[in-house]
């Protein structure tokens, strides 16, 4: 698979690493060209750099690494390199105080579905510390990591759903992009719990079997 980049931060450097290993060719895109240059190199000979529009250009799936609000401007930018493709978008709109910048408007993902209305955006990989990513793989009391993924087209959720595997996680149905802000509002959740109370999330939801109350007799 053909993957563009946007960005050179953690989030472009833990996933695009999981996909050079797994044999995707990549090209890393970046404002600053020694940054992209230096993120390609430590992915190995199957991956290459450029500005943003060029990772556009190049990739079947185009991974947005970017901070939520310069991710929209840069879609939005680049909407003609984008069209008919995959947008993946593992932003959190999450400010001060573990607070949803979104508030009571469309979210992240539908933000940038409207930055570039011929792509065809994919949420994932917004629940984790980029240190979680770079785990080879993420896998917790030998169970891998499900990955919730929200989207409409369903090629692109297959496209996704590889990717996904490829980090060594399992993907899982999340429902169409409309969801997405609630995939959004559960890593604000889940940050101000793990960050600001030292919470074991984990505890917050009963085993799959119990999730409708014990079995009665």
């Amino acid at each position: 698979m053909r993957i563009g980049v946007l960005g050179t931060g953690g989030m472009a450097d833990a996933l695009a690493g999981h996909w050079a290993r797994a044999g995707h060719r990549i090209v890393v895109g970046g404002r600053d060209p020694g940054a992209a240059e230096r993120l390609a190199a430590r992915l190995g000979p199957g991956a290459g750099a450029g500005g943003l529009r060029d990772a556009a250009g190049f990739g079947e799936v185009v991974l947005v690494a970017l901070p939520y609000g310069a991710g929209g401007d840069v879609v939005r930018e680049l909407r003609d390199e984008l069209a008919g493709k995959t947008l993946l978008d593992c932003s959190n709109p999450v400010g001060p105080g573990f607070r949803l910048l979104t508030g009571g408007g469309p979210s992240a993902a539908r933000l940038l579905a409207d930055a570039a209305p011929g792509a065809r955006v994919v949420k994932a990989f917004n629940l984790c510390h980029v240190d979680v990513w770079r785990m080879l793989p993420p896998v917790f009391e030998g169970r891998p990591l499900a990955v919730p993924v929200c989207g409409d087209d369903e090629r692109a959720l297959v496209r996704v759903g590889e990717l996904v595997r490829d980090a060594g996680c399992e993907p899982l149905a999340a429902g169409g992009l409309e969801r997405a802000g609630l995939l959004e509002a559960t890593a604000a959740l889940y940050i101000g719990l793990w960050v600001g109370e030292n919470a074991d999330v984990r505890a917050m939801a009963p085993p799959l079997e119990y999730a409708a109350g014990p079995a009665r007799p």
